[in-house]
C-alpha cells in the first residue's frame, strides 16, 4: 500500500505521459474535463462487474463504441480509492452492423495476454487495394475468440476474433471516428505506435522478457512503462447525440471511402 505521498508522486509520474502522447499521437480528441470524469465512472463501473474495481497503478484502455462517439481513451490511478485519470484520447472505428459477418464490437473487460500472441502487419494490400492492418510492422493488438453480437439477419452471438490495430493510413485512417470495421477497433497509426512503444498494455508480454523469454514481437528500442496494464475497456455510453468534442470526418474524407472499406479487418 503506498503512503499519500507516494501515490501523490506516482501519479505525478505517470501523468507525464500526457505530454508524451501529445508530442507523438497526431489524431487526438480535446474532452472537457466533466467528461474525462464522466468516463471514468464509466470506467469504474466496468471494472467493478468484473470484480477489477480495485485496479490501480496501471495504465487502462477505454473504448466507447457508442456511433456518436467512436473514441478511445487512454486512464491511470494510483489508489484504488482516487478516480481515473486520463492520458489522452483519439478517435476510432469499431464495428458497422448491417451486413454479413460484421459483429457490433463487443462489451467488457479484455485482458491483453501472450495466451493470444500479438503480430505484426505485412503492409501488403488486400483484394479491395486496402492495407487492412495498416503499413508495415503496425502491431495487431489480439484479445482472442470472444462472444460478439451479430450484426445481421437475426442477431445473436457468434464466435469473432477481436483486435484492435492501425489502419489503411491513405484511404481509412482518415474516417476514423465513425463506425467502420467488421468488429475490431481501428486506431490511428500514431496511437498504434504509441501503445506499442511504451508498452501501455504490456504488463504481461513484459513479465515474460522479465523471466528471460524472448519475444519477436516487442521492439528492442521500445521504452516500457512502469505503470504497464493488461486491459482494454470496451463501454457503449448510449449517446443520442454528437459530441463537439468528437466531431465525425469530414464530407470530404466520407466521399473517399474505398470499396470494401468495411470489411478490411
Amino acid at each position: 500500500m503506498l503512503t499519500p505521498q507516494e501515490a501523490a508522486e506516482e501519479t505525478r509520474s505517470a501523468l507525464e505521459m500526457r505530454k508524451r502522447f501529445a508530442h507523438d499521437v497526431n489524431r487526438r480528441l480535446h474532452v472537457p474535463l466533466a467528461e474525462q470524469r464522466a468516463y471514468g465512472q464509466r470506467l469504474q463501473a466496468a471494472l467493478e462487474e468484473k470484480n477489477l474495481g480495485a485496479l490501480a497503478g496501471e495504465f487502462v484502455i477505454l473504448v466507447d463504441r457508442n456511433a456518436n462517439v467512436q473514441a478511445l481513451f487512454i486512464y491511470f490511478r494510483a489508489m484504488p480509492d482516487e478516480p481515473w485519470l486520463m492520458i489522452g484520447a483519439s478517435p476510432v472505428a469499431t464495428g458497422r452492423p448491417g451486413e454479413f459477418d460484421h459483429f457490433l464490437t463487443p462489451l467488457g473487460v479484455f485482458e491483453h495476454t501472450p495466451l493470444n500472441m500479438d503480430f505484426r502487419a505485412e503492409g501488403t494490400m488486400n483484394q479491395n487495394n486496402i492495407r487492412g492492418y495498416g503499413r508495415r510492422d503496425m502491431r495487431i493488438y489480439d484479445f482472442g475468440w470472444v462472444d460478439g453480437e451479430r450484426g445481421w439477419g437475426k442477431g445473436g452471438y457468434s464466435q469473432m476474433r477481436f483486435q484492435m490495430h492501425a489502419t489503411d493510413p491513405d484511404r481509412l485512417e482518415p474516417l476514423l471516428g465513425i463506425r467502420h470495421s467488421k468488429g475490431c477497433v481501428r486506431i490511428p497509426a500514431t496511437l498504434n505506435a504509441f501503445i506499442d512503444h511504451y508498452g501501455v498494455i504490456d504488463a504481461e508480454y513484459q513479465a515474460l522478457i522479465d523471466a528471460g523469454k524472448s519475444l519477436w514481437v516487442l521492439h528492442s528500442d521500445r521504452e516500457i512503462t512502469p505503470w504497464a496494464g493488461r486491459f482494454v475497456v470496451v463501454v457503449d455510453s448510449e449517446r443520442k447525440t454528437r459530441p463537439a468534442w468528437s466531431p465525425a470526418p469530414g464530407g470530404k474524407a466520407r466521399a473517399k471511402v474505398p470499396a470494401g472499406a468495411d470489411t478490411a479487418d
